[in-house]
């Protein structure tokens, strides 16, 4: 992990009696030394990582990388389905994937509050550990600070992504054409009413579970069948609305969606209509949105239904001339509105 206290951690470490974070499990020490080994390097193990220099010296083919990072800070830190452990993972690999890259090395850096449970700890890195290896990544650097009580929420993680890039793939808003497809890997909103249901106690006769996964190999499965590939994103802060505005504006194009063509799971409806959240503007961490070729959409799509995260994939809507910056959506009711973005965050701490 990168700290001057890896240095050392070939020593034999002693064993403590605490159950929670302490201050001095960020104090270059003894027990500093046995939070790494223990629960950060027993999970985490790999040749680069158990090197335990400051960074990680990394082979990458020839060629394009990308570099991507982003924090962490989700409350609850369990929710279900999920933990913000695997989220830290899945969002990097998918940040990444969005990018066309393969995704191969990531970095973890934690922000522990003191009172930390070591259990909790434990359970979040090795939920973590589980989602890298599924996602084919390796976790081979990192950092861990403790704070004191009161100055963190229990713990926040930083995660950072490396991946290559295949020749010949650009994913550009300059690529992205008129008479495009607009697609979704899935069901929208899942992830941020999962969090809701949590915080607010609502229950449903089926549970609201995050969809929280790692989307590098479906993006392979779209890649295999079809190069006409023109935009990824996935959609989490802000949502499907909020994406696809970024899309529009970054593109110079126009966006008609169908609303009736958009996946919602009844659950999720319910719990949006309850308090008061429009589904398209809540966040997902599972699903992507395709800008493709019209002439392929179809077999891409196809090849999405057949992937484990792509069963409920759709066709939602074109790029158009019309309304250059601006998403339509054709309501239910066979109007038009404007889907516009919202001027803040609609749900604090989802991720």
């Amino acid at each position: 992990m990168n700290n001057d206290i890896t240095n050392s951690l070939n020593c034999p470490v002693p064993k403590n009696d605490y159950d929670t974070i302490v201050l001095a499990h960020g104090g270059g020490g003894t027990l500093t030394h046995r939070l790494i080994e223990q629960i950060f390097k027993r999970y985490f193990s790999n040749p680069e990582l158990n090197l335990m220099h400051d960074g990680a010296v990394l082979n990458v083919e020839k060629g394009r990388i990308a570099l991507s990072t982003d924090s962490y800070v989700v409350s609850p830190i369990f929710f279900p389905g999920g933990t913000i452990g695997e989220l830290a993972v899945n969002g990097t690999v998918n940040d990444l994937a969005m990018c066309g890259a393969q995704p191969t090395y990531l970095s973890a850096s934690f922000i522990l509050e003191e009172g930390l449970p070591l259990s909790e700890l434990e359970s979040i890195v090795v939920a973590m550990a589980a989602a890298a290896e599924r996602a084919g990544v390796k976790i081979v650097t990192g950092d861990t600070k403790v704070v004191p009580r009161g100055k963190a929420d229990k713990v926040f993680i930083t995660t950072a992504g490396v991946g290559v890039v295949p020749p010949g793939r650009e994913i550009l808003p300059s690529r992205i054409r008129s008479g495009d497809t607009v697609m979704i890997s899935g069901t929208i909103a899942d992830h941020g009413m999962a969090i809701m249901s949590v915080r607010e106690g609502l229950e449903f006769e089926s549970e609201i579970q995050t969809d929280s996964c790692a989307l590098n190999g479906l993006v392979e499965e779209m890649y295999a069948v079809s190069s006409n590939i023109n935009f990824l994103r996935d959609p989490t802060r802000g949502g499907v609305a909020s994406t696809l505005n970024e899309i529009a504006q970054s593109a110079h194009k126009g966006i008609r969606i169908i609303e009736q063509s958009v996946p919602v799971r009844e659950s999720v409806r319910s719990a949006c209509e309850i308090l008061g959240f429009d589904p398209l503007y809540v966040a997902n961490e599972g699903k992507l949105i395709a800008i493709v070729a019209p002439e392929d959409a179809e077999k891409i799509l196809a090849v999405m239904r057949r992937h484990q995260y792509g069963t409920d994939a759709a066709i939602i809507g074109t790029v158009v001339e019309d309304h250059p910056g601006v998403v339509m959506l054709r309501t239910t009711i066979g109007g038009d509105r404007v889907v516009d973005m919202i001027s803040g965050e609609q749900l604090p701490r989802i991720c």
